[in-house]
């Protein structure tokens, strides 16, 4: 497992023009996996790369899927992605570089990720993303469009290929602006507008209580959309009498003991 900042790509290897068109053209598309299919399409080949997803980490919060493409078709690589955004995120290594950096600074800067199969100790996370839809490593490009929000662009290596060589990763180093600047568009124009009031509203509720754990935050944002504690459990893989502990203990933190107190907490002026 290893990252690095790409400050000054070498800008080595041969553009496909029509291919980056492609990219450009899905940015804002109303198929909402038609961007990271483009990514494929631009890297696949010629890097090993069988599958893409993008997520959106907004806020500090549970992932959010943006697009996801692979060779399969139908929605089993959504399947994997809401299962990683679900379960196993806090386990990721993207996720302890978004959580390590300074809220209050933007990065202009595209950090790449370099996770293989073996970096990953837990069991159900390795099988589940990792093993089962047969890749041996990811390669991340991790961007901020603004500040408290981060997105990820996921290279999955096809397990065939083997690990990423020097020159694939170099050639994607050399395509890394490109995709960067092209996904902060798209997420300008698609994704930060499903971002909504929930999330900006627990965004004011990590302001409060920096304190508050994942798993609070994460049933935290289900109460504010609306959802059961059956709901919230079945989107975190654990039981409703769990959501109702982490919930208890969230509010205990904020010192609310109510639903309506947590909405009056999070529309009270003069609150961050």
């Amino acid at each position: 497992m290893r990252s690095w900042r790409l400050d000054r790509p070498s800008l080595s290897g041969h553009l496909d023009l029509s291919r980056a068109t492609s990219l450009v053209s899905a940015i804002g598309h109303d198929d909402a996996n038609a961007f990271a299919a483009e990514v494929l399409k631009l890297l696949g080949d010629a890097a090993g790369i069988s599958q893409c997803t993008v997520f959106a980490y907004e806020f500090n919060n549970r992932p959010r899927t943006v697009s996801v493409a692979d060779h399969r078709g139908g929605r089993y690589l959504r399947n994997v992605a809401d299962t990683y955004a679900r379960t196993f995120y806090a386990l990721d290594g993207n996720q302890t570089i978004i959580s390590s950096a300074r809220p209050e600074k933007l990065d202009s800067a595209v950090l790449l990720h370099q996770q293989t199969i073996e970096d990953i100790s837990h069991e159900g996370y390795r099988a589940a993303c990792y093993h089962q839809p047969d890749v041996s490593g990811r390669l991340s490009l991790l961007l901020q469009p603004s500040q408290d929000i981060w997105l990820s662009v996921n290279l999955y290596r096809d397990r065939r290929r083997g690990s990423f060589q020097p020159s694939e990763i170099a050639l994607i180093e050399a395509f890394a602006p490109l995709i960067a600047q092209a996904a902060k568009h798209h997420y300008a124009l698609c994704g930060q507008i499903q971002a909504g009031i929930p999330q900006l509203m627990l965004a004011r509720v990590r302001g409060i209580c920096p304190d508050l754990s994942k798993r609070e935050l994460d049933v935290l944002c289900g109460v504010l959309e609306g959802r059961t504690a059956q709901e919230i459990g079945e989107l975190m893989g654990v039981k409703a009498s769990s959501v109702v502990t982490y919930q208890k203990r969230a509010f205990r933190r904020l010192g609310i003991s109510s639903q309506r107190q947590l909405f009056a907490l999070c529309l009270a002026p003069g609150k961050s």
